[in-house]
């Protein structure tokens, strides 16, 4: 391969990239590239570009020279250069486009896998042309803190003192500052940033104290005593934050870090709790949290009283209903006529008012003897005469009809008796 020449140049155009400004110019014999840098520092997300003009003679070897093809390349497969525009990595991303012996090679949405020596090559259809490789650093903005919260180092992976900064407070930019320390009084509302001059629209994440933490627990505030419960602390902040609990009216810490668990919740561990969230750039409380173990007396003070009390009231509310009530219903018994005990009448009052039938039987040893039955009316039992050898039968019927008239007394008895 003979002499090769190539030029290299760079234009920033929106979220193009910024390249640095060494000239580098290879030539030999009419053959020649110009290149404006060998490195390039790009931010993750943005567009790239990179122009190169060349030149080569018209005849070489006693022959015509003409161009016949460009490209760039980051690596070989099979022997063979790879160009940018087939490869599968650059798929839709990649343009390379040629006027005039002027090249530019576009590439969009940059990653840090794209970090690479690019170099580009072009033919004639008497020879082959190398350029110098051009090496690409693709970084993604982050801010490092100093351990005394007012020193910000913008960190990237482009090479040292090879590019400008822009700084940022609360979105804003900050004036004059151009190198990748910055000094700042932090507030605890205040937020920053930096950016690569020529990538304002790529800044990095903010870094800024915690925003006020929020506290969940699970299952509930209010727990079984025995069982587990989980408090979790969450804030806001970057760089991260580093959380510490406490309990109301205690000095001391109870525990350290997002979750703190209580394995054995008992009546004691009942309070109020807070958590306070600390980076180094300030420090933010979280408000308390109450945690309130079940029983019938561990309620707090203030709702203890009105529910007990609207319990007993309650209760003695129904119980003097229930009473009352009794009472009406025993002195509305009493009063109904049916319900009046009377004296229990004599032996002969109660043959004549009571509603019962008597039959009384008589039968006779001597089963020859002829049956006969003799109708009479009942005597009172207590008089009734003795008959020898008798036996009695006794049956008592209730009349179930409503009675009309009273009753005969004579017509209420019927004795039937077999002689002997």
């Amino acid at each position: 391969m003979r002499g090769a020449a190539m030029s290299l140049t760079a234009a920033v155009s929106g979220l193009v990239v910024f390249l640095l400004s060494v000239s580098v110019v290879q030539g030999l014999d009419g053959w020649g590239v110009t290149c404006s840098s060998t490195e390039i520092c790009a931010v993750k997300g943005s567009t790239l570009e990179i122009n190169c003009s060349y030149t080569y003679r018209s005849t070489w070897d006693d022959g015509e020279n003409t161009g016949e093809k460009t490209f760039w390349f980051t690596k070989k497969e099979d022997g063979e250069r790879v160009d940018l525009t087939t490869d599968a990595e650059y798929a839709g991303r990649v343009e390379d486009l040629c006027e005039n012996n002027i090249c530019t090679l576009r590439i969009r949405n940059l990653t840090e896998s794209d970090s690479a020596e690019y170099r580009f090559k072009f033919t004639t259809n008497l020879d082959v042309y190398l350029g110098y490789p051009v090496t690409l650093s693709v970084t993604d903005l982050q801010l490092q803190v100093s351990r005394s919260g007012s020193s910000t180092h913008c960190l990237n992976s482009c090479p040292p003192g090879h590019t400008s900064y822009i700084w940022f407070k609360n979105r804003q930019e900050v004036k004059g500052n151009t190198s990748p320390y910055a000094y700042f009084t932090y507030e605890s509302a205040d937020s920053y940033s930096c950016a690569l001059k020529g990538y304002e629209e790529f800044p990095s994440p903010a870094v800024y104290a915690p925003k006020l933490p929020s506290v969940s627990v699970s299952p509930s505030a209010d727990m079984e005593e025995g069982s587990s419960v989980t408090l979790t602390c969450s804030s806001d902040a970057n760089p991260a934050a580093n959380y510490t609990w406490y309990k109301e009216d205690e000095d001391s810490p109870k525990a350290s870090g997002q979750v703190f668990t209580i394995t054995d919740f008992r009546a004691e561990h009942s309070g109020s709790y807070s958590c306070g969230a600390q980076n180094k750039l300030g420090r933010s409380n979280s408000t308390l949290t109450q945690i309130v173990a079940k029983g019938p007396w561990r309620l707090l003070p203030f709702v203890t009283i009105p529910v007990v009390l609207l319990a007993v009231i309650s209760l003695s509310f129904f119980l003097w209903i229930r009473k009352k009530r009794a009472s009406r219903d025993s002195s509305e018994l009493e009063q109904r006529p049916g319900n009046r005990e009377e004296p229990l009448p004599d032996q002969g009052q109660r043959e004549q008012q009571d509603d019962l039938q008597y039959s009384t039987v008589h039968f006779s040893n001597n089963r020859a003897e002829p049956l006969y039955s003799n109708m009479r009316a009942g005597q009172h039992l207590g008089h009734t005469e003795p008959q020898e050898a008798t036996e009695y039968a006794a049956v008592n019927f209730k009349s179930c009809a409503p009675r009309t008239r009273p009753e005969d007394p004579a017509e209420l008895y019927s004795v039937i008796t077999k002689i002997h």
